[in-house]
């Protein structure tokens, strides 16, 4: 069997659950984007980077781990080009007015995000009501890799994957054995976070537990932020050919706002649980593989609004309860030499209850649910092995709007073995949530879905075997229908009136210069004919990692310019950040740890009116057995 063959199967065995990734490339770094690396996202049965047409990032479980962020959103906004998440303090992104952890890719994402999708092993996660995700409920610990597709994916995923989609592949038993991990960190503004985890794989079972808590003050007064996490996950192989897992998560966590440095709140405090349980069973064969699942996710929020000093406090408080539960199922089958079709369905219902109560009666908000019913139809077919095809479509039912037809058509072309071009034209949409419908002002029930088109070209290269992998992106995006409050007379209304009409390049690189050192880097650039809040035009990182047997140091720098904060302000914001992470191996139990951020103590603000902390200091201690 030849090297590329044996990295092919490696990543396919990952990629199922039979090995772990940390195992699949025996080098002590792995790249970014291997072009031999198998992708689930962007087709859902499992597809080499090769041979699909969208551009896709992956964020490996080693590039998670040298992090020792207990979020994984940092990570991901280092490490992905295009992708741009906002934050406001040292920990906690928090909700309503405020918060932070909205997402944009290219651009798009929307304002709460709700046009770009957060997966966890393939299931959405969202609130029912407002339609975008919590940023909060999103743990490292669990994450065995994240791959995130830059562009419209709603072929697969129909709305809220607009922008792109976040795929959290979570972690799972791997080696045969019980293995257990801890983790206690503390550093700047009482900040805490300690983590325990479980794997066991015995036989046919296997499974993953894990526990986390955090705690921080916050770098401005209250700006306080706790919260606990529970995740178990165990999965059974049948046969060799079938699989199952099951899987629970569960968040509670407390965060405070003290608004912005112009307008101050007092008491504007939110409590907040979300779960999310799921189920399901996997088949693989030689000609045909495909999966059934059903999800089930669900929350409880209790917010206070809060007021302006010398003001009295609001006498009612905002409650509600969401809910969102799906089945997906899809079957792939090679029809042919060089051929896999995958058929689809998808059923979704969201929906739930908000409303304000008061000392003696409850306001009721909104009690809604939206029902969604799908079929997709994807073919690729590799012709003489040097041209893949890719076409599909889908078709998504919701009664509400009617039909939405979704086409995609893409092209790859892996001239060389170290060489691939690809283009595809994609389209996205994004069905208005139920906030923007029936809650507060300025509602409007007869909002439409917005649309999105898709014109990428993108090129793949490897040199020296594979130290050194470069890839480019150039894109086009124009949309319409996407929706913006405007006033008709003294009243605020949602109305489709925006459009989007984006374009850019993005560019990675890695280079791997010796078994022990790797430099890695990604810029965006992102031109805007209309403006969008939370979009930098300009992204840059650059990160170097150097890894020795029992210690290592790594290092990065990101640049950001061209930041809108407030679309209604004059200038743009620009910032450097210097992060600078240490590790050393005691034992072959315990290891050691620290990470600064912010180094060049740069004074910047992500959300406007919430200046983002100055330097920071974190240590700790891992624990394996």
């Amino acid at each position: 069997m030849n090297v590329p063959t044996k990295l092919y199967l490696c990543a396919a065995m990952a990629c199922c659950g039979m090995i772990s990734a940390r195992s699949a490339v025996p080098e002590r770094f792995a790249d970014s984007v291997r072009m031999d690396e198998v992708i689930v996202t962007g087709s859902r049965p499992a597809v080499n980077f090769r041979n699909l047409p969208m551009s896709v990032s992956v964020v490996e479980e080693r590039q998670i781990e040298r992090r020792f962020e207990p979020s994984l959103l940092p990570v991901l906004t280092e490490q992905v080009p295009g992708l741009f998440i906002t934050g406001r303090g040292v920990m906690g992104y928090g909700v309503a007015a405020g918060a932070a952890g909205g997402m944009k890719i290219r651009g798009v994402g929307g304002e709460p995000t709700s046009g770009v999708l957060v997966l966890i092993d393939g299931h959405p996660q969202y609130m029912g009501l407002m339609g975008h995700p919590l940023a909060d409920s999103y743990q490292s610990m669990n994450a065995e890799r994240v791959e995130v597709v830059r562009g419209p994916a709603s072929i697969l995923y129909g709305s809220n994957a607009m922008g792109g989609v976040v795929n959290i592949i979570t972690k799972k038993g791997q080696a045969d054995g019980v293995y257990n991990m801890a983790r206690l960190m503390y550093g700047s503004f009482n900040t805490l976070n300690v983590e325990v985890s479980n794997a066991v794989r015995k036989g046919k079972f296997n499974s993953f537990a894990a526990l986390n808590y955090s705690h921080t003050d916050g770098h401005r007064k209250d700006m306080g932020f706790g919260g606990w996490g529970g995740y178990l996950k165990l999965g059974y192989d049948f046969t060799a050919h079938w699989k199952a897992f099951a899987d629970v998560n569960l968040n509670h966590f407390a965060a405070s706002n003290p608004g912005s440095v112009t307008a101050p709140l007092i008491d504007n405090d939110a409590l907040i649980t979300r779960g999310m349980t799921s189920f399901s069973l996997d088949n693989r064969y030689e000609r045909t593989s495909g999966s059934l699942k059903f999800f089930y996710n669900f929350g409880y929020h209790k917010i206070d609004d809060g007021h302006s000093p010398g003001q009295p406090s609001p006498d009612y408080r905002f409650r509600s309860r969401d809910r969102m539960l799906g089945i997906t199922a899809y079957q792939s089958y090679r029809l042919f030499t060089g051929n896999q079709t995958t058929l689809g369905a998808d059923y979704q219902r969201s929906g739930g209850r908000a409303w304000n109560r008061y000392p003696d009666r409850d306001e009721q908000l909104a009690d809604k649910t939206l029902n969604d019913v799908a079929v997709y139809l994807n073919m690729q077919q590799t012709l003489a092995r040097w041209m893949t095809l890719n076409a599909g479509v889908r078709m998504d039912y919701n009664p509400h709007f009617g039909a939405q037809w979704v086409p995609q058509f893409g092209i790859s072309f892996p001239i060389a073995p170290e060489t691939v071009l690809k283009a595809i034209l994609s389209k996205g949409f994004r069905t208005p949530t139920i906030r923007e419908m029936y809650m507060f002002p300025p509602q409007n029930p007869d909002l439409r879905p917005e649309r999105l088109m898709n014109y990428e070209f993108s090129v793949t290269q490897s040199f020296w075997q594979r130290k050194l992998s470069l890839s480019a992106n150039v894109y086009y995006l124009k949309g319409d229908n996407t929706i913006q409050a405007v006033f008709d007379g003294n009243r605020p209304i949602n109305v489709n009136t925006g459009r989007i009409e984006n374009y850019g390049v993005e560019l990675t690189a890695r280079y791997r210069a010796a078994r022990s050192l790797a430099f890695s880097g990604n810029y965006s650039w992102l031109h805007m004919e209309y403006k969008i809040l939370a979009a930098p035009q300009h992204k840059l990182y650059a990160g170097i990692d150097f890894i020795r047997p029992r210690w290592s140091v790594s290092t990065g720098v990101q640049y950001v310019r061209g930041l809108y904060t407030d679309l209604k302000a004059p200038g743009t914001e620009q910032f450097v950040l210097w992060n600078l992470r240490a590790s050393w191996q005691a034992s072959s139990v315990v290891e050691l740890f620290a990470r600064g951020e912010n180094l060049l103590a740069q004074d910047y603000e992500i959300n406007a009116g919430y200046p983002m902390p100055r330097a920071t200091v974190f240590g700790g201690v891992n624990l394996r057995f």
